[in-house]
């Protein structure tokens, strides 16, 4: 009987994780996002094997010089390569977005469930803490943070992170609140199971969907976040290079020098783009109640 039931469950495992992926796969727009999401990827990775330039390299001889067979993108007013520059700009968006999007749902997970398994006096605490931030002006004590500590992207990442997690906390409670009045959370409580065992085991689980809903268009709000902060000088400084500084650049010259923004602008645009497209096709492969997961499960 033991034996039944320990192989009944990897199956019903597969059957959920293959359903799941039929209905992803449905979505055009999603898979059209994670092919984009990969060739940026590969982009960011291996876009430095296709030039001899580094992004702090100067070519004195060409200065705000259009593309070229020697300059694919072109250069800006220092003679730095401007497709150096993408691939490290990008890579260095790329690892600030990730790194921040996992923090913050990994931060917001722990405080929201918590809250809500807790709740009396933790969760009144948790919540007025959590409303007070939410209406705290963020973006001026990022900017004024970030300027104060010179740009540095692994601060930039603390300070996001920091100032980041409050409306997904508030998403996580508010699920959580039913989650724990379940009859495996009542059952693990009698028990005698920890109250973190319990967080860790039963509940946070139980919210894996919405956890990796918001891992995925948390890289597009941060990715927006870093490009508006470095655009305004608040972020990344040089001799680093991002996203966000290379259009702060391109801004000032897009009449007389367009490539210098078209090309980090239409990297942005991407990279927001397939995440959004991603974003929701998983939301939606995540629902059976909604068109596509309803399609993909008659199937």
């Amino acid at each position: 009987m033991a034996t039944a039931t320990s192989t009944a469950r990897p199956r019903a495992d597969l059957g959920r994780g293959r359903l799941f992926l039929r209905r992803f796969l449905r979505n055009r727009l999603a898979v059209a996002g994670v092919a984009i999401l990969a060739l940026l990827l590969l982009f960011s990775a291996f876009g430095g094997l296709f030039t001899s330039y580094a992004h702090t390299d100067a070519d004195f001889t060409a200065l705000t010089r259009p593309p070229s067979d020697l300059h694919w993108f072109g250069t800006n007013q220092s003679g730095n390569d401007i497709y150096a520059c993408a691939v490290h700009g990008l890579r260095r968006s790329l690892v600030i977005a990730v790194s921040v999007s996992v923090l913050t749902v990994a931060v917001a997970t722990l405080i929201g469930s918590g809250a809500a398994y807790f709740g009396g006096r933790v969760q009144s605490l948790t919540l007025a803490i959590i409303h007070f931030l939410l209406i705290v002006p963020s973006f001026l004590i990022l900017a004024l943070v970030s300027h104060h500590l010179a740009g540095d992207w692994r601060a930039l990442i603390a300070v996001l992170t920091v100032f980041g997690w409050m409306s997904t906390a508030r998403v996580i409670w508010s699920v959580s609140t039913s989650l724990r009045e379940r009859d495996y959370v009542r059952a693990a409580q009698f028990m005698g199971v920890h109250p973190l065992g319990i967080i860790v085991r039963h509940i946070i689980p139980n919210l894996g969907s919405l956890i990796i809903v918001n891992l995925t268009l948390g890289v597009v709000t941060t990715v927006l976040s870093e490009t508006a902060l470095s655009f305004l000088g608040f972020g990344v400084q040089t001799p680093d290079v991002s996203l966000g500084t290379m259009l702060a650049d391109g801004a000032t010259t897009i009449t007389s020098a367009p490539w210098l923004f078209a090309f980090p602008a239409g990297l942005v645009v991407l990279l927001t783009v397939s995440m959004t497209f991603i974003g929701d096709g998983l939301r939606d492969a995540l629902d059976p109640t909604s068109v596509t997961g309803a399609a993909g499960g008659r199937r």
